[in-house]
């Protein structure tokens, strides 16, 4: 099998390690500095840029499938990007599978509910808008003969990726009674996921990409806290920690929701490495 990496950062290349000896692999990047990186990992680099179509057109043809992991334009409402990769791909012989990472975040607020996949999106703002004109892109790909399966992915994380500098400054949480509910897993989960959606998801198929831990917010800087040997960050009322925060961090804010991972669990019969963010940051009590 000849697959495919689109977006071969941090969870791209923990993907390429899984799969090397067992696919012949290939990522597209943007920049020829990244090559030696990529040809370490066992993949071979393609050089192309997915707002620059024309330079897309090596891919014609050339894979059976592929991982879909680049993100949309910083800004906007669409992702020509995905477009842009599609149109290349459905040029060849049809594609046999397709995985995309998307976000938790087309869900919008769903005032701490628990949201499974049949749940409706609804997107509220910009970011998430984008990821879901993506999803609905993919999803018409998927109607014509590839098998087309998208995860809707919440807040990744590893022991080197955490929001450090923020526990570090101190700076306030939201008081219990009030946080919103925030969702995890592990950047080698969230590969092996990938991985498995590869080979067992099913066609236009929605996968929440969720760890088990269903945590607030406050009590996910806390574990960080804790992992650093650092102090609880303070707890504040909610109006205060939302007028101190940036914009992008008042999104997040702004929704709460527990995802279900009993899809990926069934479906894909996957066993999560790191159950919880704690068994993640100190893996030694797993």
């Amino acid at each position: 099998m000849r697959i495919l990496i689109v977006g071969c950062g941090d969870v791209g290349l923990r993907a390429a390690h899984l799969l090397a000896g067992h696919a012949r692999l290939y990522g597209l990047i943007h920049s020829p500095e990244r090559s030696g990186e990529l040809r370490a990992a066992g993949v071979t680099p393609l050089l192309g840029d997915l707002d620059d179509r024309v330079s897309l057109k090596r891919l014609v043809g050339l894979v059976d499938a592929v991982l879909h992991f680049a993100p949309p334009p910083a800004s906007g409402e669409t992702d020509p990007r995905t477009r842009h990769l599609l149109t290349v791909l459905g040029r060849g012989r049809s594609l046999a599978q397709l995985v995309y990472i998307s976000t938790s975040g087309v869900y919008g607020d769903c005032a701490g509910a628990l949201v499974a996949e049949t749940r409706p999106a609804r997107p509220n703002n910009p970011r998430a808008k984008r990821r879901f004109e993506a999803e609905t892109q993919l999803r018409q790909f998927g109607l014509r003969g590839t098998r087309v399966s998208l995860l809707r992915v919440p807040g990744i994380y590893a022991r080197h990726r955490i929001p450090e500098e923020r526990v570090r400054k101190a700076l306030p949480a939201i008081v219990s009674a009030d946080d919103v509910y925030t969702n995890h897993i592990h950047a080698d989960d969230l590969a092996r996921l990938a991985v498995a959606a590869l080979f067992r998801g099913r066609n236009n198929r929605l996968y929440n990409a969720v760890d088990d831990s269903g945590l607030k917010m406050g009590d996910w800087f806390d574990l960080v806290a804790d992992h650093l040997g650092l102090p609880r960050p303070p707890r504040l009322e909610r109006e205060r920690v939302i007028a101190a925060v940036t914009p992008a961090m008042r999104s997040f804010l702004s929704e709460s929701r527990r995802l279900s991972n009993q899809r990926i669990k069934r479906e894909l019969r996957f066993r999560l490495h790191y159950p919880t963010v704690s068994e993640g940051l100190n893996p030694d009590i797993a």
